[in-house]
């Protein structure tokens, strides 16, 4: 069955052994295997050598799939594989009963990425106006400007304030040692 696949693809068979020989390391994940294979049947048990059969024919499939649909967006010399090419090479490859299930995930999936985005960008969020939110950013600017000014002066006033303590002290320090040094020459 697989060859029929490869032949209908116009793939010749030496090109797939050989994609698959030096791709050997590119499999799924097994543990999301397990998790679809828990998930679909949960009532079954499934043999080791069956979830690795499943695995390895899980990963010939997408092998098939993406170098097909890397030839149709060849064909029509774009750069990146579009979903229409994807379910195009499902179509070819005989899957095509397929396609209106993958555009049924398409659309869900292009709906969440919108609401994803949608709820990422703050001006929908808060439901501010953009003058509004600038005028809240200057204030809020502003509002550390003057945090910052605040600080720094502080910072400041803490320094005067000690140089003036260290003058104080230095001039009392003086002053009693001159006051010592004249009482001794009262003395003579």
């Amino acid at each position: 069955r697989s060859q029929h696949y490869f032949i209908q693809s116009n793939l010749r068979m030496d090109d797939i052994e050989a994609a698959t020989q030096t791709d050997d390391d590119l499999t799924l994940p097994r543990s999301a295997v397990n998790k679809m294979i828990k998930e679909l049947l949960p009532h079954v048990r499934v043999a080791n050598n069956s979830r690795e059969l499943i695995l390895n024919c899980c990963t010939e499939f997408i092998l098939l799939l993406s170098s097909q649909s890397n030839e149709i967006c060849e064909k029509r010399q774009k750069k990146t594989i579009l979903p229409e090419h994807v379910m195009e090479a499902l179509q070819e490859l005989g899957f095509g009963e397929y396609i209106e299930e993958v555009k049924d995930v398409l659309s869900t999936f292009k709906t969440h990425l919108s609401s994803r985005n949608r709820g990422n960008k703050k001006l929908d969020t808060k439901g501010l106006s953009e003058e509004e939110l600038i005028k809240q950013q200057q204030a809020l600017f502003a509002e550390a400007r003057q945090q910052q000014y605040d600080y720094e002066l502080a910072q400041h006033n803490a320094a005067v304030e000690a140089a003036a303590a260290q003058s104080i002290a230095f001039i009392r320090s003086q002053t009693s040692v001159n006051q010592n040094s004249g009482d001794d020459d009262d003395y003579d």
